[in-house]
C-alpha cells in the first residue's frame, strides 16, 4: 500500500468518478484504475462497484477511504513540519481569487505575517472552482475568495468581509452623470480584470445579470490596468467600491447611477477541517475576522519593500 495508491483511491471516493479523479490528479484513467486494482488485491475487497447511479462502496471501501485520508493528511503534515523545523521557519500557503488577491490580500497578509517572526506567507492566485481540490491535495493551506456552497464536511468555511461592487466610468464618459439601466450598458465596452474570466464570483454574476455580450468585454491582466483604461473614458467597469474610494473622491472616476448597478458580495476563508489544518492556517482563519485585519484589507498595509517579493504567480511575505 503506497501513498500514490491511497491518493488515487481517496480522489475516486471524493469525486465519485475514476475519470474525474484522473483529471484532478493529472494522470490517466488507466493509472487510477491500476492503483485501485492494487489496493483491491492487497485487501481482497472490491472496495466499490459501478452502478447506474454512480459508484457504490463496500463497507471496507468506506473504511479504507477514511483511514487513507487520515494517513495522507498525516504524511503531508509531517513533510511540512520537518521542512519547517529544518529551516527554523513556518510556511503558510494561501490561494486567493484574483479580486481578493489584488484588492484585499496585501493588507491582510502584510499585517498577519508581521505578527510572527518565524512565518513566511506565500500567496498565489487561482480559480475559486479549484479551491477544494487544492486544499485536499495539500497544495495550499488556506483558500480565500467568494463564498461557495455545497462544501463537504472535510472543509471549514468562515465568511469575514462584505463588500460592494459598483460600476464606474471616466469623468467625461457619456454615461457619467446619467441614471442608466442595463439596456444602455449592454452597448458599452466593459473593461474588466481577470476575475471576470471565472464562473464564480460577484463580477461574473454581475455581467450575467445584465447580459453583457461577450464581444463587449475586454479583460486585462489586472483590475488596476482595467481601471486605468476607464479613466481614459474608453469604457465602463465593475469594481469593488472601497478600492476606488480615492478615485471617486478626486474625480478621476465617476460612479454610474442606476438601481440595478450594485451587487453585494462576501469573501470567505476555506481550510481543511480544524483537526487537519495546520496551526498557521487555523490562526489565519481566526485572524480574518479581527477588526484590525478588516481595516488592513480596506486600506492596505504599506508593506515594507524588504518584506515583499513578487513573482509572476506568487507573492511571498517573510
Amino acid at each position: 500500500m503506497t501513498p500514490t495508491q491511497l491518493r488515487a483511491f481517496v480522489a475516486v471516493v471524493r469525486l465519485g468518478s475514476v475519470k474525474e479523479a484522473a483529471v484532478e490528479l493529472g494522470v490517466s484513467e488507466a493509472a487510477v484504475s491500476l492503483h485501485v486494482g492494487q489496493l483491491r488485491k492487497e485487501f481482497d475487497d472490491r472496495l466499490f462497484t459501478r452502478t447506474a447511479s454512480g459508484l457504490a462502496f463496500t463497507p471496507g471501501g468506506l473504511r479504507l477511504a477514511s483511514r487513507a485520508a487520515e494517513m495522507l493528511s498525516l504524511q503531508e503534515r509531517t513533510i511540512v513540519e520537518v521542512s519547517q523545523a529544518s529551516r527554523g521557519r513556518r510556511l503558510l500557503r494561501v490561494a486567493a481569487s484574483s479580486l481578493f488577491a489584488e484588492h484585499a490580500a496585501p493588507g491582510l497578509i502584510g499585517l498577519f505575517a508581521g505578527r510572527a517572526a518565524d512565518l513566511d506567507v506565500e500567496l498565489s492566485v487561482h480559480d475559486p472552482r479549484k479551491f477544494s481540490a487544492l486544499l485536499h491535495a495539500r497544495a495550499v493551506d488556506v483558500a480565500i475568495g467568494p463564498q461557495m456552497g455545497n462544501l463537504d464536511e472535510s472543509l471549514a468555511c468562515r465568511t469575514f468581509l462584505n463588500y460592494r461592487v459598483i460600476v464606474v466610468s471616466g469623468p467625461d464618459h457619456p454615461l457619467a452623470n446619467l441614471d442608466v439601466g442595463p439596456h444602455q450598458l449592454r452597448e458599452e465596452t466593459w473593461l474588466l480584470g481577470p476575475s471576470a474570466a471565472a464562473d464564480i464570483g460577484v463580477i461574473p454574476a454581475f455581467l450575467r445579470r445584465i447580459s453583457v455580450p461577450e464581444e463587449h468585454q475586454q479583460i486585462f491582466q489586472s483590475h488596476a490596468a482595467a481601471l486605468e483604461e476607464v479613466k481614459r473614458n474608453n469604457g465602463v467597469a465593475p469594481t469593488v467600491s472601497f478600492a476606488v474610494a480615492q478615485d471617486l473622491a478626486n474625480g478621476s472616476l465617476v460612479r454610474i447611477a442606476g438601481r440595478t448597478l450594485r451587487l453585494d458580495g462576501v469573501w470567505a476563508a476555506l481550510s481543511l477541517a480544524e483537526r487537519d489544518a495546520s496551526s498557521a492556517a487555523a490562526e489565519l482563519v481566526r485572524f480574518v475576522t479581527n477588526p484590525r485585519a478588516t481595516q488592513a484589507m480596506l486600506r492596505g498595509p504599506g508593506v515594507n519593500v524588504g518584506r515583499f517579493r513578487p513573482s509572476v504567480h506568487v507573492t511571498l511575505w517573510s
